[in-house]
């Protein structure tokens, strides 16, 4: 996460030997990234051919259910964890204390979970109930290795985590695949699912083994009961986990919502959770960036040297990898939802499908690297009061929105919700985001930005109608990386960020 890479260069001030640390853990992220955005697509794509489509809605509505709760456990702990391990003089004990902590947080919200939806009458009639109790397994391992994870970002051994997430996803792609292949297709079993659901909790249970033994050659845990670190640590993880709760508010529940005001939610999240999949990997790619620039921001607003240029060079490539993936969802939607989808997904002219979910969510994404952006500088920056509040303005709204038109439009409700909630964060933050950063509004090079968008749009009609296979789409996506890269240099983009 970008805030703990931050903490970890504040508290921490980098040699030029932690600097280049920082530089190998950065890149050791994005290859863990990129090897499982492709092995996610790879499952994605496995679960719904293994699986008809009300099933696969009601997988999708399990892993969005818990998504919230995840959120909700994690309570801006790994936040803090980060810092606890860089202050400490003694790891083991601290690391024991924040073990025993995340364990007991964790336990007592995925009890309240499984048992919140066991008690929701329409769906005990329905597998959601033990889909979810069984895929609680995958959140709880993986926030417990989560804790691992933050010994590895203070030493600087981001390969480890490269190695422990290749392998769970290697695992549960695997087996997932290898299920698909020699068993089943189009299964309407509940059962096979539930195996689904099951082979999830066993990747994320290795992920959590193989984290602790590498771990363990850092640091020895010792399991400490210390009640007044405890109070603290909750203490301080408060303001960031209030940040993060807002956010899984307006990015999580409408998955939820839609399981609990619709009658035929299976459907529905299975149109539409295959294109939130698409959507969560296009969150990434502004992370990756801000993941690499941003502890560099923090190291030199720390020895108050001017950042300005950093930071706009920052902002202009996030605008442009955002707005090359909502593009590319709007004009390439239904090809795309082919290639991670089957055709069942796909719109008739009698139903909206996965592809039109994906076309709503466009403009979503593009904002979202401004809202990203914003969220994580001001995380940086310490001023967490304001995200807050502005975070829990749209929190609410996006309750209100999706109560009134999930009922009625299903997905394309909270497809909408989404654009509306995006649109009032990305007004509340930017300007003063940009203002502490003393950065003006007409530096950020809207005209280039808005040039590449042209440029790119008019390349991705241009290859639309080449895309009739799978196989197409694939090569597709490799023809358009070739053309943004093209059109950022003779927009003399990859200048302005070489300068910066």
């Amino acid at each position: 996460m970008l805030y703990n890479d931050v903490m970890s260069i504040r508290l921490r001030m980098p040699s030029p030997g932690h600097t280049r640390q920082i530089a190998t853990s950065t890149m050791w992220q994005i290859a863990s990234q990129a090897v499982m955005a492709l092995l996610s697509i790879i499952t994605v794509k496995m679960v719904a051919v293994g699986l008809t489509r009300d099933l696969a809605g009601t997988y999708n509505s399990a892993y969005g259910y818990l998504q919230f709760f995840g959120i909700l456990a994690d309570a801006g702990l790994y936040a803090v964890a980060v810092r606890e391990l860089s202050r400490t003089k003694d790891e083991g004990k601290t690391l024991g204390t924040l073990v025993l902590l995340r364990l007991i947080v964790t336990a007592v919200v995925f009890a309240a979970a499984v048992g919140i939806a066991f008690s929701i009458p329409h769906w005990r009639e329905s597998p959601l109930s033990i889909a979810i109790a069984i895929a609680a397994f995958v959140p709880v391992f993986t926030l417990l290795a989560g804790i691992q994870r933050s010994v590895f970002q203070v030493h600087y051994r981001m390969k480890s985590v490269f190695v422990a997430e290749v392998i769970q996803r290697v695992v549960t792609a695997g087996l997932i695949a290898a299920t698909v292949l020699f068993w089943v297709r189009g299964s309407d079993d509940p059962r096979v699912m539930w195996w689904f659901l099951l082979i999830g909790s066993l990747g994320a249970f290795v992920l959590l083994a193989v984290s602790s033994i590498l771990a363990a050659r850092i640091v020895r845990i010792r399991a400490t009961w210390d009640l007044v670190t405890m109070k603290r640590v909750l203490t301080l993880a408060l303001p960031f986990g209030a940040a993060y709760l807002c956010m899984a508010l307006y990015r999580n529940m409408d998955v939820t919502l839609i399981a609990l005001l619709r009658p035929d939610f299976q459907t529905q999240n299975a149109l539409y959770g295959f294109a939130l999949r698409a959507n969560e990997m296009a969150f990434l790619l502004p992370t990756f960036l801000l993941n690499s620039t941003l502890p560099l921001v923090s190291k030199r607003l720390d020895a108050r040297e001017d950042v300005t240029g950093l930071v706009r060079t920052t902002f202009i490539m996030i605008a442009v990898l955002s707005l090359s993936a909502g593009l590319a969802a709007m004009v390439w939607a239904r090809p795309l939802m082919q290639l991670l989808t089957t055709e069942q997904y796909l719109s008739t002219f009698n139903e909206a499908g996965a592809d039109t979910a994906l076309f709503l969510l466009g403009p979503s994404m593009i904002l979202n690297g401004i809202v990203l952006f914003c969220f994580y500088t001001l995380l940086a920056l310490g001023e967490s009061k304001r995200l807050t509040w502005s975070l829990a303005l749209a929190a609410v709204l996006s309750q209100v929105l999706n109560i009134l038109l999930i009922p009625d439009f299903g997905f394309v409700g909270a497809s909408v919700t989404s654009l509306v909630v995006h649109m009032l964060i990305a007004l509340l933050l930017l300007t003063p985001t940009l203002r502490k950063l003393k950065i003006a509004h007409d530096s950020l090079e809207w005209g280039r930005i808005g040039a590449y968008g042209l440029l790119l749009a008019i390349g991705l009609l241009g290859l639309r109608p080449f895309l009739v296979s799978e196989l197409h789409t694939g090569l597709g996506i490799l023809v358009l990386g070739v053309l943004a890269a093209f059109f950022v240099e003779i927009l003399g983009i990859r200048r302005i960020v070489t300068r910066g």
